[in-house]
């Protein structure tokens, strides 16, 4: 097993292992470097759904998208090229906020990938919230943030009603390493706990942009049979749709995590 930094600010390239193969403590030697890194890269991986699923599951519990997966893996979605205007994951994000508890990690496998574009870009949020002022950290520390499914909801044409909304600390503290980490994403976050919308929004927009400055960025340029796991407790990623109409085909599963603390 070889591992390579993917860039300064995140991610590693862990080269020379079959996944389908891993024993107890390569599992373990991966989960600390996936709290190191905060985003992996396996390539050259040969996947059924099953067997991507079966890695995935070694970290915990599938959530199932509640808006419908693969008929026989419900715990898997199929994330193709239809179009940019059809594209609902260019922005950044973590996954599913909007839960109680969220993912802790995201399971990504490439079945094809374009020749040009196409990347996933990520920032750490550890990073994001170190480079702020003592000041500015102190404030955040005793917030709690509303995050919503509604907009989501709209989109796949559910009823706004019922889409799950919760309240999360604006900083999290990750429940393996202690590390520390903002927690907000323009996609999701609506309001501050007591605040209105209009008394949020000028801190959040700061926020929402901070949290993505280049220095905290690294991106992957996808390659079939790249299996790609991040922890969404830590990283904020966005789907780079500049690759036309070339094919992208990849499979998704998410972890259960906790609740945030």
């Amino acid at each position: 097993m070889e591992i390579r930094q993917m860039s300064a600010p995140v991610g590693a390239v862990v080269s020379g292992l079959d996944v389908r193969e891993l024993s107890d403590s390569q599992w373990q030697e991966l989960n600390g470097l996936l709290c190191r890194y905060h985003v992996l890269v396996f390539p050259g991986q040969t996947l059924t759904p099953a067997q991507q699923t079966q890695f995935a599951g070694r970290w915990g519990s599938l959530i199932p998208f509640p808006y419908g997966g693969l008929p026989d893996h419900a715990d898997i979605i199929e994330l193709r090229n239809r179009g940019k205007a059809k594209d609902v994951n260019q922005h950044w994000h973590s996954d599913m906020t909007y839960n109680i508890r969220p993912p802790k990690m995201t399971v990504l496998y490439a079945h094809e990938a374009p020749s040009i574009g196409g990347e996933t870009a990520f920032a750490n949020q550890v990073l994001a919230y170190e480079e702020l002022s003592s000041g500015m950290q102190r404030v955040l520390d005793g917030l709690h943030a509303h995050h919503s499914a509604r907009g989501l909801a709209r989109l796949y044409g559910q009823d706004e009603e019922q889409a799950p909304e919760s309240l999360h600390p604006v900083v999290r503290t990750h429940d393996e390493s202690g590390l520390r980490a903002l927690y907000v994403c323009r996609a999701f976050t609506r309001r501050f706990q007591d605040w209105s919308r209009e008394e949020s929004k000028s801190l959040l927009d700061y926020l929402f942009t901070h949290s993505v400055s280049p220095e905290f960025q690294g991106r992957h340029q996808w390659q079939a049979g790249d299996l790609v796991v991040w922890d969404n407790r830590s990283v904020l990623h966005y789907a780079v749709h500049d690759h036309g109409d070339e094919p992208r085909l990849i499979h998704r599963c998410q972890v259960e995590g906790e609740q945030p603390r």
